[in-house]
């Protein structure tokens, strides 16, 4: 098949995590033999901002790292699509993009006569439904959601006629195990400070038991204040700054841990979705500790592929026990790779997404 998609970024990762699943998807896609292209606007913010983190060595990185991806840019005020659509068999199109591009991607539909699904992947659904709402998604064959209660979302508040639940899942082609590094720390935690969605949770569960415990600890991610600078210096944890996802292998092989800490909208309002950071540190077999969340679609075996703490100082306990406990680390390490085998990788994912255009195309598979 030819599929175009539509996001934010595939360059970029820069406070941007979809790019993490879009790489992957990508990749898997092209593997099974079907022409790929993705569309992302130009000067986007995601890469406006990775460009001025790291400079032009970004390009010959990506190449690297992703030998058989490309993008195309294009003029979000004047977008011209009429060259990338012909002869396209399935469109998606990301939730991150400008209202006008998905109502004209919905108008073009009858004229190129291609499969179209928007792609849900954020917690708007519940904290902005006005702007969800304003997406014209008339001419859409349905909605991606990363989860069932934003699925349900739109088909209760008839945002879409049809909706399907695709979670994120890790690119194994690079988050996976990286042998013969040695470990130079305890802990680390990857992931952006944002927006005050997880403040509270990131003192208690994170930076509170690092100083209790003395751990080696370092943080990576962007968006950090300086507030936050400050509370990570007082707590004696290194603050790596903007990692690229290429390179969270290496640093997750060189600690012995890591920690998952949700943002308060998936707590509160968005039950069993995890986001991608959980599958990509059990991708890499680095043990992993929780903060609370409802995992209601049974995606893990909580206890077996990782820990849950109920509150700071259970993780206080937690992190204790797990570092004193050598066979306790090697076997959450090795059930949580097994799951993502299993389960939650883009190879599977492309099966679902496959599955679902062909039930589109009203070829049922049972």
């Amino acid at each position: 098949m030819k599929i175009i998609l539509f996001y934010h970024s595939l360059i970029s990762d820069w406070n941007h995590g979809n790019a993490h699943f879009l790489r992957g998807i990508c990749t898997e896609l092209i593997r099974c033999g079907h022409e790929v292209t993705v569309m992302e606007p130009e000067d986007n913010w995601s890469l406006k901002n990775l460009l001025e983190t790291r400079g032009d060595v970004i390009w010959d990185e990506f190449e690297h790292f992703y030998p058989k991806l490309k993008t195309r840019f294009y003029n979000p005020q004047n977008p011209d699509f009429s060259e990338a659509l012909l002869f396209a068999d399935l469109v998606l199109v990301h939730e991150w993009n400008e209202h006008h591009i998905v109502k004209i991607l919905g108008t073009l539909k009858q004229q190129f006569g291609y499969k179209l699904l928007f792609h849900d992947t954020h917690h708007r659904a519940v904290t902005d439904k006005d702007g969800i709402a304003d997406y014209d998604l008339s001419k859409y064959d349905g909605v991606l959601a990363f989860g069932n209660v934003i699925r349900d979302l739109y088909l209760q508040n008839k945002w879409a006629k049809k909706a399907w639940t695709w979670h994120e899942a890790a690119d194994t082609e690079i988050f996976k195990p990286l042998a013969g590094i040695a470990k130079t720390g305890d802990l680390v935690w990857v992931g952006n400070w944002g927006d005050d969605e997880r403040t509270e949770e990131l003192i208690e569960f994170l930076i509170k038991p690092v100083q209790t415990l003395g751990l080696k600890a370092t943080m990576y991610g962007v968006r950090y204040p300086e507030h936050a600078l400050k509370l990570l210096q007082e707590a004696g944890i290194h603050y790596g700054g903007y990692i690229p996802s290429y390179q969270v292998p290496q640093v997750f092989a060189q600690h012995r841990f890591t920690v998952h800490i949700p943002r308060r909208p998936y707590t509160q309002f968005l039950p069993g979705i995890p986001t991608i950071r959980p599958f990509e540190a059990l991708a890499c077999g680095i043990p992993l500790i929780s903060a609370p969340w409802q995992d209601t679609e049974n995606l893990f075996q909580v206890g077996d592929d990782f820990l849950m703490v109920k509150n700071g100082e259970e993780m206080i306990q937690t992190m204790q026990q797990l570092l004193a406990n050598e066979n306790l680390q090697k076997k959450l390490s090795k059930q949580g790779l097994e799951t993502i085998a299993k389960k939650h990788n883009c190879q599977q994912r492309v099966k679902e997404l496959i599955n679902i255009y062909d039930q589109i195309n009203e070829k049922i598979i049972i």
